[in-house]
């Protein structure tokens, strides 16, 4: 495993940090672990936390390619809202995984690690080591950890569990699962207990048979330098709060207004942080500064999911407060 060793900073040749106002360069940590140019890094935080910004400086001090982990910004409609890296801090060092899907496809944990699998290839070829980033849990789970290599949801079924959970709510799938993932599962969570209803639905078996038979992870945690940005939470709140106005002046509404003839609230795209609230704004039923505010507030809830599932599932990462 990576000897990690408080007080070393990698970022000796990194750029000056930007000015508080800068949408992608928050201050940055001043003591990281030292890291092998060789080894691939893992940075997980919640939004906003300064995440990309130091993925961008270790690539250009140290080299790599900069690989999104972050389930909102594969979206090709969203690169203001879902604060994306811009056409010039992608310049700066190789960028994967960003905006590569259009509204409507379908994704999930298992396309995202066949996405990045090339990537991992090509560096244990000789490539460039991975720089993987983002705020979606599930991602670096699957990455160290190993997923269940579960059928795909026939669509008629996934349709069924559509009105079912539309219609009537979770709790009548939830009640149907088999007793072990039943045990296992967020109950409180919908989309959970309707994924694990429609495996059990598909394939006869229930999701906790399947995740038994987990293959062998693709970078397992003791291979990698493993990174979690646990920042302050006055001043992540602080920081989401100015983040969304600087969204609303570089365009976030034009995004939004771009994709209200094909909105869907039940789409996967359209799970974007303050999507909802723009677009209840462009159909007349907030004005711009409560949407703001809502959309704001939103995004600091999530913050907060985020964080409790971080420390919660990332013990054995290497905290930067």
């Amino acid at each position: 495993m990576i000897q990690i060793e408080p007080g070393f900073n990698l970022l000796r040749k990194r750029r000056a940090p930007s000015p508080p106002e800068s949408l992608q360069e928050p201050p940055m940590p001043t003591a990281l672990p030292e890291i092998s140019p060789r080894t691939p890094v893992l940075i997980a935080g919640a939004t906003a936390s300064g995440k990309s910004a130091l993925a961008l400086s270790i690539a250009e001090a140290e080299g790599g390619v900069v690989i999104n982990a972050d389930a909102l910004q594969v979206w090709s409609c969203w690169r203001v809202l879902s604060a994306r890296p811009s056409p010039g801090e992608e310049a700066r060092a190789p960028h994967a995984l960003y905006g590569h899907l259009d509204p409507g496809a379908d994704y999930s944990v298992g396309h995202w690690l066949r996405d990045v699998t090339p990537y991992l290839e090509a560096f244990h070829a000789g490539g460039p080591r991975p720089i993987i980033v983002g705020g979606t849990g599930l991602y670096f789970t699957a990455l160290t950890q190993g997923l269940a290599e579960i059928p795909e949801t026939p669509p008629e079924i996934r349709a069924e569990a559509d009105g079912r959970r539309l219609s009537e709510g979770h709790a009548g799938m939830l009640d149907e699962l088999d007793d072990a993932t039943r045990a296992k599962i967020d109950a409180q969570n919908p989309m959970r207990v309707q994924r694990a209803w429609e495996v059990l639905r598909a394939t006869g078996e229930g999701l906790s048979a399947w995740q038994a038979r987990t293959p062998p992870p693709l970078l397992p945690l003791d291979t990698v330098a493993p990174l979690h940005l646990d920042p302050d939470r006055d001043w992540l709140a602080d920081r989401i709060d100015r983040r969304f106005d600087l969204m609303l002046e570089q365009g976030a509404l034009d995004e939004v207004r771009a994709v209200e003839p094909i909105w869907d609230p039940n789409a996967l795209w359209a799970k974007a942080i303050g999507a909802p609230e723009l677009i209840a704004h462009l159909h007349g039923e907030l004005d711009l500064n409560e949407a703001r505010e809502r959309a704001q507030a939103a995004s600091r809830q999530y913050a907060k999911r985020q964080r409790t599932w971080f420390r919660g599932r990332m013990k054995a990462w290497h905290k930067i407060a």
